[in-house]
This record gives C-alpha cells, structure tokens and sequence, in this order.
C-alpha cells in the first residue's frame, strides 16, 4: 500500500469491513450446493449499504494539488485481486469476477454511463465505439480459398442493366444477394476477454487540504489496456486504450462488486475501497506538468530504469510536500 494515503486507508477499511462479512453467507448452514450464497432477509438487510462519501471540498482548502497518471502492471502479484479470476466456473459466482468484467459488464447493462475517450473526460464513448475494439470476424485461409472458387456467389454485388425500349430505355442497377455462404467452421471470431487485459491505466487528484492538515488521494478515473484485437495473433501485439470510465460514477457498482482477499476469503474486498485505500502497485508514467503534460517516456527516451527512477521522484516530491509542511 502506497504510504502516502495510510490514514485514508484506515476509515475506508473500518467502514468496508461491515460490507463484507457475508461473503461466504449460508456457507456452512446449506445443505445442498444451491443453497450457498443465499442470504436471508436479515443478511441483505446489513448488507444494503452504499460506499463511503467522499464529502465536499472547498478549493480553498486545496493548498496544493496534482493530477497524476499511474500504470498497474497485472504481471505483478499484488495487483492479482484486480486480474483473476478469467476462467472457469469461479467467474459466474457474483462474488468472484475480475474488474474488467465488473466494468464491461456495468457499461452493456447501461450501469455505467460515464465512459470517455481519454483520461481528460470530454468526449463521450459510446457502448458501439467500444465493440468495434472488442470484437474482430475474420475468415480463415480455408474460407478464402473457398470463396475463391466462384467469388461472385459469395459477395453483394450492384449491376448495371439497361431496361424500356425506345424512349423509355434507360439504365438501373440491381443488387445481386450472395447466392453461397462460407462454411462457419471458416469463420474466425476473436472478442477481448477478461484474461486479455493486460494492465490498467489510472488518474487521480494528490491534494494536501489545509482545513485538516493531511495530504489526500481522490482517483478520479480508470482504463483498462488490451490489446488491439487485430494484433491478437502477432507475436508482438499493439495495446490500446480500452476506455476511460470516471470513477465516482461508478463507485456503486464497485462497491457491490468483490475482489479475492487472499488472507481471509469470508472478508473480500470490494474493489471501491480496494482502490480508494491503494492497494496496488502502481508506476506514475505522467504527471500534470507545463509541457503539455507530457509522459515520462517523452524525456526519458530508451532508457526503462530511468524512467523508473523519476517516477519515484515524483511519488517523493509529491510526499516530501507533506513532510516538509511539518518543518520548523
């Protein structure tokens, strides 16, 4: 956990707690299989409760304030609550889905509405833009030497005809359906799925509010990166943005939602406190500066550990703020 936010961690952890409790509910009272996870009416009574708010704060009580971009890295272990689970029976059992499945699933449901283009939130995206990644129909080398053979049979096409005699004679087009289809088993379908994701991109707000005397976090947005589908069978893939959702929209949804609490399984996170209290691992590639907001990449070029290197001077510059504050 990232040490520059603990005290926000702790009231967003004691309030989580009590959403959680009953997450093997019924586990060692059912007597047959189906019965487990059922709550009774007392158990979704205490469990009908909503994320902790933030609150209102005032710019005034901003001393000091910076956007900051993070990469998470799914490869690494800390970040796995995040990623898994992607396969098997696990994934139909609500309390077990992986967060890309929580936010696909959010926005096809029309859950989540607050979907963008970028991390700056002005361009709206829309659930059609996003399927044009998500999915790719191919044919296969078979299918193309089928349709081959007689390719006129197998495409739409428009002609030219020339109809009437005399004066009436004139020229139409005709639309000519395909008279043959090509066989599905030539068909190649390939659709990004949960265990495809490969990291996932987040900003947020560090502010120091004077009113309290503490240095804040407030995530403002999340992408998730995958590759572009059609690089999927290239050895080396090309990775995209997905798309950007705004993260207080969301928090509902996400506090519904669980994630696997690897120390105790009967007390899962949800993933709106597991990322309001930081617990990932995550490298700062941009930071709002006067270039334009350019990337770290931009000025380090070529070079991964010094990039790495001033990543972590500014996570230090952002910290040694509220040090420094306590100076005399």
């Amino acid at each position: 956990m990232n040490k520059m936010n603990w005290r926000n961690s702790i009231a967003i952890l004691v309030l989580g707690l009590s959403a959680t409790t009953f997450a093997q509910s019924n586990l060692l009272n059912a007597k047959t299989p189906d019965q487990i996870g059922k709550k009774t009416e007392a158990e979704l009574s205490a469990d009908n409760d909503k994320p902790l708010p933030y609150g209102y704060v005032h710019d005034r009580d901003i001393l000091m304030g910076k956007r900051i971009w993070e990469f998470i890295d799914l490869d690494e272990r800390v970040n796995f609550p995040l990623y898994f689970p992607v396969e098997g029976d696990v994934m139909s059992s609500p309390d077990r889905r992986p967060l890309y499945n929580v936010l696909i699933n959010g926005i096809k449901e029309g859950k989540i509405t607050e979907v963008y283009d970028s991390s700056y939130f002005t361009s709206k995206k829309t659930l059609k833009d996003i399927e044009a990644s998500l999915f790719m129909v191919d044919t296969t080398d078979a299918g193309r030497e089928q349709m081959n053979e007689d390719i006129n049979a197998y495409r739409k096409r428009v002609v030219k005809k020339i109809v009437g005699k005399g004066k009436d004679r004139r020229e139409i087009e005709e639309v000519i359906e395909p008279t043959k289809k090509i066989s599905d088993e030539f068909i190649r379908k390939t659709e990004i799925q949960a265990y495809d994701v490969n990291a996932y991109k987040i900003v947020g707000y560090w502010y120091f509010d004077k009113r309290q005397g503490e240095l804040k976090y407030r995530l403002l947005g999340i992408c998730p990166v995958v590759p572009d589908v059609y690089t999927m069978g290239n050895v080396e893939k090309d990775y995209i943005e997905l798309f950007w959702v705004y993260f207080p929209s969301t928090r509902d949804i996400l506090h519904e939602a669980k994630a696997f609490n690897n120390r105790n399984s009967a007390m899962p996170f949800s993933f709106d406190h597991l990322l309001n209290a930081r617990r990932f691992s995550g490298m700062i590639y941009l930071e709002e500066n006067v270039y334009g907001d350019r990337k770290i990449a931009d000025y380090m070029k070529e070079n991964a550990q010094m990039q790495l290197l001033e990543s972590d001077r500014v996570k230090e510059k952002i910290r040694d703020f509220e040090q420094d504050m306590w100076n005399y």
